[in-house]
């Protein structure tokens, strides 16, 4: 198929399929470009070039609310190798562009290992490994992004490159944790864990033991195990049958999470029995490949918006302000409030990591909510400021690039040095400034 022919203008068939988003943001770019090649990606990115059009790239759309005003962008979607190989031997996993979780997790499953995957099957591994990449596994091994290996790209003028540790280091610094940083990636290369089975599990309450069980979990995380990684939520469970019968349609609260070791893991699940009686709660060895299902995250595409921010020092005078902001007396809709843990191995710098080698700060804030119409978006807008304005006095003013919101900037994600270098980066492999950079400068 020649370039021509796969660059989709508004007025084109196919037009509409190519920037769908999974967050179903409106996206309209002044063409678009499905590429199922990097010799695609190559044309594509030199007709944009031609064409004087930026280049804005995603795959899934997971992140597309994010993404600027696009009318003098092409939207380029790379869905490259959609089979994910995987070396045993060396434990790795090779994954072209566009490829999401699920299958990935599936085929390392197959040779007992598992990934560092995000919370949902659904989400593409590119964009979650150039952003950071919070998992389960993350307070003992670190954000994913540091476990990359290599990562092959197509720069602004058109060219094939391989990067890693050895070639063009200081791009491989930036890429990962900075997302698609003045390069349009095509596949990456990362680290495996030797991991066939974990110990996991949530436990659901009603919403009224909001306060009983994020006090107990906030004790909990202050001496936790790092082979644990947990998460807490106020949730407005959603009414569809995908959703288990106890908790269909429920204002509950959650704390769900993973272990590498079971007596942590059992350790855990002891303090949480204290706490109510669950409306529902199942905890123990699991299949690795089962806790990316874990989270509950919808697989589906979903008109949502969010908002995010790192807090520290959260002390009960914070859970008080929480569960009055989101919990059940709140009237709140959103989908969730929500903590997720982390300190360990996130919080301590990696010296061969990436611009994002750590998070200083004890947990991410998020929130998230439906914006299916005008009316709808604006209870989620309203509900969404109330929450992360209660978590202001333990807010540390810096954002994490997966999770940040569409106002973010690049000096809030990253320390002022950081940002200093990524722009000097960027001129120097993208100096006429085709590619969007994923966040705002």
């Amino acid at each position: 198929m020649s370039i021509a022919a796969s660059i989709l203008k508004p007025t084109d068939p196919g037009y509409d399929e190519a920037v769908f988003a999974f967050d179903l943001a409106e996206l309209k770019p002044a063409a678009a470009c499905v590429a199922h090649s990097v010799g695609e990606v190559r044309e594509a990115v030199r007709w944009a070039s031609e064409n004087r059009l930026s280049v804005a790239t995603q795959a899934t759309g997971h992140r597309a609310v994010g993404l600027p005003p696009l009318e003098d962008s092409l939207l380029l979607k790379p869905m490259i190798d959609l089979e994910p190989v995987i070396d045993a031997g060396e434990r790795f996993a090779r994954v072209g562009a566009g490829t999401t979780w699920e299958p990935v997790v599936d085929a390392a499953a197959a040779h007992g290992l598992t990934a560092m995957h995000g919370s949902s099957p659904t989400v593409g591994v590119v964009g979650y490994l150039l952003g950071g990449g919070l998992s389960f596994y993350g307070r003992e091994q670190g954000l994913a992004c540091n476990k990359v290996r290599a990562i092959e790209v197509v720069t602004a003028d058109g060219e094939v490159a391989r990067i890693d540790d050895e070639n063009e280091p200081d791009l491989f610094w930036a890429l990962r944790g900075a997302g698609g940083w003045a390069v349009v990636v095509t596949a990456i290369e990362f680290d495996l864990l030797p991991m066939a089975e974990v110990f996991g599990g949530a436990s659901f309450w009603p919403v009224e033991a909001s306060e009983a069980a994020l006090s107990t979990w906030l004790d909990w995380t202050r001496s936790a195990p790092e082979s644990v990684t947990t998460s807490f939520r106020i949730m407005n469970m959603p009414p569809i049958e995908d959703v288990p019968a106890p908790i269909r349609g429920k204002n509950l609260v959650v704390i769900d999470g993973v272990a590498t070791d079971n007596p942590d893991g059992e350790a855990l699940v002891a303090q949480l029995e204290g706490i109510a009686e669950p409306v529902m709660a199942q905890w123990g060895p699991m299949p690795s490949a089962a806790a990316a299902r874990l989270h509950g995250d919808p697989e589906d595409p979903v008109p949502a918006i969010g908002a995010c921010a790192l807090v520290d020092g959260f002390d009960e005078e914070a859970v008080a302000a929480l569960v009055e902001a989101g919990g059940g007396e709140s009237g709140s809709a959103l989908l969730a409030a929500e903590l997720r843990q982390l300190g360990g191995a996130l919080r301590r710098p990696d010296e061969a990591g990436g611009v994002t080698d750590h998070i200083d700060a004890e947990f991410v804030a998020f929130g998230v909510g439906m914006a299916a119409d005008p009316d709808v978006e604006a209870k989620t807008s309203e509900d969404l400021a109330r929450v992360m304005g209660a978590m202001g006095p333990w807010q540390n003013g810096q954002r994490f690039l997966n999770f940040s919101d569409p106002d973010s900037t690049c000096s809030q994600c990253f320390p002022a040095d950081s940002v200093e270098a990524l722009k000097a980066i960027r001129h120097e492999y993208d100096p006429d400034g085709l590619i969007v950079p994923p966040i705002a400068l």
